[in-house]
Formats: structure tokens, C-alpha cells, sequence
């Protein structure tokens, strides 16, 4: 099943209408399951794709992820209290540092074709892309994480606040200092 093709961007909610859907989709609804797919994969997928560089690496994470979802709601592993968002993109870092340590532990050399197929592919990368993706590479893990759950994974600050564990101030303030970091490598600074 392809979850990201499924994904809409998400629309605002109320608490008592995600409980709702979250109470009718661990009760088995197939339409409430459904909806929280569509409002949730595409930022799942998006945060996968951004950390792992990998479409389909990305999607078998995704996959994962609501498998995981899917298993803790239907077996009551899972109660809402107004802080689903969090717990979900929760399961979806730990499931990215997974796959990154599995991927980095499993390095094999490549042949030679595969290497120049891969050259090729990332020279019609646009020169920007390229030069964001070497800049996000040389933040350090925790501003990479930051920029990455707000612009990618779309969170808002308070639902990054509660799932890193940090005061609202201190993320805001991390978040803008990743940013000129991130702006100055692009600049050719060594921020």
C-alpha cells in the first residue's frame, strides 16, 4: 500500500475531533484509519525523505511508522491526550535513526555502474539543491534536526517543543540559529 500517495496536506483540528478519529481508528474504522493517513503520511514521508535521501527508504519508513501506528492504537498501546502529532513524529525519528545506523553499518562498496548512475542522477540536481543539501549536511545533528522537523515534517513549535523535550524559548532560539548557520554555509560563510 502506498501510503504517501494517499497523503493530503494536513488541515487544522480540534482535540475532540482528532480523539474522535483516533478512538474510531483504533476500534477498527477503516475510514478513520483512512483519514489519519491522509492527514499525517505526507509529513511523515517528507521528514523520511529529507533525512534519508531515498524515496524508497523513505516510504518503507513511512510504512513502518504507521504499521507501528496502526499496532499501538488497535492494541491500546496508545492513549490521546492532545499530544498525538508529537508521539507520531516521535515514532518517525526513532524509525529515521534506525534505518540511518542500519544503513550506515550495512555499507558495502558499490560497483562501478551504480556509482556513475548516481553521479549522473545528482548532476541534474538544480546547483541550489545541491549546495542546501552539502549546507544541511555540515549543521550539526541538533540544528539539522530542528530545521528539518519544522521544514519538512511541518511541525509547528510547540509540537517540536514537546517532542524534543525543550522549553518553546530555547527551540525558537535553536531554530534561528540553525537558520543563520545554514544561511552563512550557503553564503560560502563557516558559520
Amino acid at each position: 500500500m502506498r501510503l504517501v500517495a494517499q497523503a493530503h496536506d494536513p488541515q487544522p483540528e480540534d482535540a475532540d475531533e482528532l480523539s474522535r478519529l483516533l478512538a474510531a481508528a483504533a476500534a477498527g474504522d477503516p475510514e478513520a484509519w483512512r483519514e489519519v493517513v491522509r492527514r499525517y503520511a505526507r509529513r511523515v514521508f517528507a521528514l523520511a525523505k529529507s533525512r534519508c535521501r531515498n524515496n524508497e527508504v523513505a516510504e518503507e519508513v513511512t510504512q513502518s511508522v504507521f504499521a507501528t501506528v496502526a499496532a499501538k492504537l488497535g492494541g491500546g498501546g496508545y492513549s490521546e491526550r492532545g499530544r498525538f502529532e508529537a508521539w507520531l513524529f516521535r515514532v518517525a525519528m526513532n524509525r529515521i535513526r534506525d534505518q540511518i545506523r542500519r544503513r550506515t553499518r550495512q555499507r558495502t562498496p558499490v560497483d562501478g555502474a551504480a556509482a556513475l548512475e548516481d553521479a549522473a542522477g545528482s548532476d541534474t540536481l538544480p546547483v541550489d539543491l545541491s549546495a542546501l543539501r552539502a549546507a544541511m549536511d555540515r549543521l550539526s545533528e541538533a540544528d539539522r534536526e530542528v530545521v528539518e522537523l519544522r521544514h519538512h515534517a511541518g511541525m509547528g513549535f510547540r509540537e517540536m517543543s514537546e517532542l524534543l523535550g525543550e522549553p518553546l524559548g530555547t527551540l525558537l532560539a535553536r531554530h534561528h540559529r540553525a537558520l543563520r548557520k545554514l544561511r552563512g554555509l550557503l553564503q560560502g560563510d563557516d558559520a
